[in-house]
């Protein structure tokens, strides 16, 4: 019971720094990372508690990719900030492999070497997210299109593992995705037309 009441503890301040993380990101806030590295610190923890080991993959994914986009939103490929953009068609190459390569991996991983009972669902989750991350650290739009295709599939996940404020925080998520991928829209746009003048 100790373990359940600390386990619920996490998520919430987890959570916190995750919505924190979220906001700023649709704000186009480069120190949104700094609030994502935290959050994914303690959701590593709280994961592995539960035994989804393919989302503790994807979380130290998620770490790896939020130091590269933090530095890469700052610097960019100039040695300048980054602007946001629309993927072109090798972007899109990339980012459908993302999600076919790791979800035949973790599928695998998940089905043959781990104790996971939802070993594909798990591993559905994460390959979307894959993308996703990568696509954000880039500062591509398509992000949010594909973040949310892998919220929807985790939020009936994580309420089948009892992780209620995980699945509520992925719901807030997936408003926020919506509302990010508008905003972003409207930056892109602005942009366009300051160029044009």
């Amino acid at each position: 019971m100790e373990i359940f009441s600390q386990l619920v503890v996490l998520q919430w301040v987890g959570t916190a720094f995750g919505v924190v993380q979220v906001l700023m990101a649709r704000q186009n806030n480069v120190h949104n990372y700094l609030f994502g590295i935290i959050a994914i610190l303690i959701s590593i923890w709280v994961l592995y508690q539960s035994r989804l080991y393919a989302d503790i993959l994807l979380n130290l994914y998620y770490l790896v990719m939020s130091i590269y986009g933090w530095f890469y939103w700052k610097m960019g490929k100039q040695q300048k900030e980054s602007p946001i953009s629309y993927s072109d068609g090798r972007d899109h190459g990339i980012a459908v492999g993302i999600v076919l390569g790791c979800f035949l991996i973790m599928a695998y991983w998940l089905g043959q070497h781990t104790d996971s009972d939802v070993p594909y669902w798990d591993a559905m989750v994460v390959a979307f997210a894959w993308a996703g991350m990568w696509l954000m650290a880039k500062r591509k739009i398509e992000n949010w299109i594909y973040l949310n295709i892998s919220n929807l599939i985790s939020i009936p996940l994580l309420v089948y593992k009892e992780l209620y404020i995980y699945a509520g925080l992925t719901t807030f998520l997936f408003l926020v995705a919506i509302s990010g991928y508008i905003k972003w829209s409207k930056i892109i746009e602005k942009e366009l037309d300051g160029a044009a003048a």
